[in-house]
């Protein structure tokens, strides 16, 4: 007989799968296999993409962590056309928001060698949505299906990261309401801030949580107090220093895509804010304990969110340009 937990998860599960969450956007412009046979009988990009991703990954996991920041903070800013990766004066990377995004000269390697094999043909978009895909499989993750044809865009403008990127601060219900705004539902939401099981996070994103929650000279009451006991020997309160905290409170597993994250927000052990308010805002604490119980739902709903996410307001067709340096938009003619 089913547990009662069991009985849930079995019955939810069944719920979103009949609402589409383990199916990729039927409205996606996107397809998947977009480049097969589009750089010769001999060259197959996801091939070359995973080559270069697998031999990365031997020396420096933390790509994983680097790799589904900078996917999801293009994405959030005029959709998942790479505009992040541009340079300049007052580009996205600029922003203070995205000051600490890495993979850039990885992502320009990857670049650089399918230039080489097939010119003009991957988008830079694509190249960070491959990657990211690839890494989180090599890191214990699911290897969903990623959709490409994406194409470059050629704006990018650090006044508008603050108004796009959600702060570490920020609320389920305001997340839940920026999220929408890109056509990405809260069930997708609560799985992608999953990716938090890889990340790390700047002491000053929870400082106020071990010392002075809301003013009150107390720490956060909803953060277990060995937790607050051991993030303020990482962030003393007046260090003129700043360390970095793992997302995900399990030592064993910091380096792997799982379900840990969200156990670890069960025993009130989340680090930012934001993770932790999951555990109680109505529209996701029930999606929480799906996760935290089963691997398998978290493995399929977390491949669903990265798919629908890779499709946030994505150029295609004749829109936007292949570009021929991922940091630079195309000379023209």
């Amino acid at each position: 007989m089913l547990k009662p937990a069991q009985v849930l998860v079995t019955l939810v599960s069944l719920l979103l799968a009949f609402s589409g969450h383990y199916c990729s956007n039927a409205a996606s412009p996107l397809q998947v296999g977009f480049y097969q046979g589009k750089c010769g009988a001999n060259a197959d990009v996801e091939e070359i993409v995973a080559g270069a991703v697998k031999a990365h990954f031997a020396s420096d996991p933390t790509i994983t962590a680097a790799l589904l920041r900078l996917h999801f903070h293009d994405c959030f800013l005029n959709g998942c056309d790479a505009s992040i990766l541009l340079d300049g004066d007052d580009s996205e990377k600029t922003a203070d928001t995205n000051i600490g995004l890495r993979g850039f000269d990885f992502i320009d390697a990857v670049k650089e060698t399918l230039e080489a094999t097939c010119p003009g043909v991957v988008s830079c978009a694509d190249i960070i949505a491959l990657a990211t895909r690839d890494a989180v499989a090599l890191a214990g993750g699911p290897m969903y299906k990623a959709e490409t044809g994406r194409r470059d865009g050629n704006v990018s403008r650090a006044e508008l990261v603050d108004e796009n990127i959600p702060p570490p601060d920020i609320s389920v219900a305001e997340s839940i309401q920026l999220f929408q705004s890109k056509g990405v539902d809260h069930v997708d939401m609560t799985y992608l801030l999953g990716a938090h099981t890889v990340g790390v996070a700047n002491c000053s994103f929870f400082q106020y949580r071990l010392y002075d929650f809301n003013g009150t000279g107390q720490p956060d009451p909803t953060m277990s107090p060995d937790l607050v006991t051991s993030l303020r020997s990482r962030c003393p309160k007046d260090a003129t220093f700043e360390n970095a905290a793992n997302l995900d409170q399990n030592r064993t597993s910091i380096f792997t895509v799982d379900n840990s994250y969200y156990n670890q927000l069960k025993m009130h052990r989340g680090v930012l804010q934001i993770d932790q308010e999951l555990t109680s805002h109505p529209n996701t604490t029930g999606i929480v304990d799906i996760a935290a119980e089963s691997t398998t739902d978290f493995q399929n709903l977390f491949s669903s969110a990265m798919v629908n996410l890779g499709a946030v307001e994505v150029l295609t067709g004749s829109q936007g340009e292949i570009r021929t340096f991922c940091r630079a938009v195309n000379a023209k003619n």
